[in-house]
């Protein structure tokens, strides 16, 4: 039995050690996937804003999570007013993708000016002046997708605008019959996308499931990827684990998943009526040069930038 003293000193002891552990910080633990709604995200001032222009962030730049994506810089909802427009940007080391969500507008492309509907998507290369302009009479939404381009790798310039509808792009049962994907954009060594085009962005393709089909869970063992639900709803299975058993997550209309290299992805559809739809993007992660050309490899630190 302790006596009085070594009680109290023991009492003292644990109290220190207590303190101290309340005193260290709390060790945190880097998600699998994030997720985010473009229905309640806030717009966020960046710079394609106007006063008729608003974008809403929601992977990347101007979220509060943006460290957790190695390639993708940002990911968001560009929506320009009816009569006005965004800023104009160019960026020397981000090439991006505009997909237009909704509405009529203008593509301001260096000095070009082209129009714009919904579905069309386009490849935005590093350097290249652009924005959007609004002349219709209700908005348009579009999303803007920016990755990022290692300072010393070598770009050649696009030397026309890359642009093209998903109305235009023939259907690929690339998981069986039943998952319907389009191909939209790929690297330059594609030869099945519509636009061959990028440099660190793999693939951009839609993917709509007939009633019954899901898209079982599967990983990119290289790549980082997005999913945004464009029509109807469903359950996105992700974790860590080989086939994220019991991690399923409800889903519908405007939710964004990010997904971390090497996490597991899945979706799920309800059984209403109409058939999901699903906008996804896949980019490689992270860099590193290997005898001459770019390789993804699986751990490095943050890319480098030119001084």
């Amino acid at each position: 039995m302790l006596n009085r003293k070594n009680s109290l000193l023991l009492s003292v002891g644990l109290l220190s050690t207590a303190a101290l552990l309340a005193a260290q910080p709390a060790r945190t633990i880097d998600p699998t996937f994030l997720h985010r709604d473009v229905n309640t995200a806030a717009d966020k001032a960046s710079d394609l804003t106007t006063a008729t222009a608003h974008y809403r962030p929601l992977f990347g730049l101007g979220d509060a999570q943006p460290r957790l994506l190695k390639g993708i810089l940002r990911y968001g909802r560009l929506t320009v007013d009816p009569g006005g427009s965004s800023e104009i940007v160019a960026y020397p080391e981000e090439e991006q993708i505009y997909f237009v969500l909704s509405g009529k507008g203008q593509l301001l492309y260096g000095d070009q000016k082209v129009p714009l509907r919904t579905n069309d998507f386009m490849y935005l290369p590093v350097n290249v002046r652009h924005g959007i302009a609004n002349s219709s009479a209700g908005p348009i939404e579009v999303m803007v997708m920016g990755f990022h381009i290692p300072g010393d790798m070598e770009i050649k310039p696009t030397p026309d605008l890359m642009m093209a509808n998903t109305d235009d792009v023939a259907i690929q049962p690339t998981h069986g019959p039943g998952s319907k994907f389009k191909l939209l954009i790929g690297d330059k060594g594609s030869s099945r996308d519509k636009l061959a085009a990028a440099h660190i962005i793999t693939s951009l393709y839609t993917i709509e499931f007939d009633p019954g089909i899901d898209n079982f869970p599967h990983h990119h063992e290289q790549e980082e990827e997005i999913y945004y639900i464009l029509r109807g709803s469903g359950e996105i299975a992700t974790g860590a684990g080989p086939d994220a058993a019991g991690n399923r997550y409800p889903v519908k209309a405007g939710d964004a998943y990010f997904f971390r290299v090497n996490a597991t992805v899945g979706y799920y559809r309800s059984k209403e009526a109409e058939n999901p739809m699903i906008l996804a993007v896949r980019s490689r992660y992270p860099f590193e040069r290997i005898l001459g050309s770019w390789s993804p490899i699986a751990v490095t630190p943050e890319p480098k930038r030119k001084p």
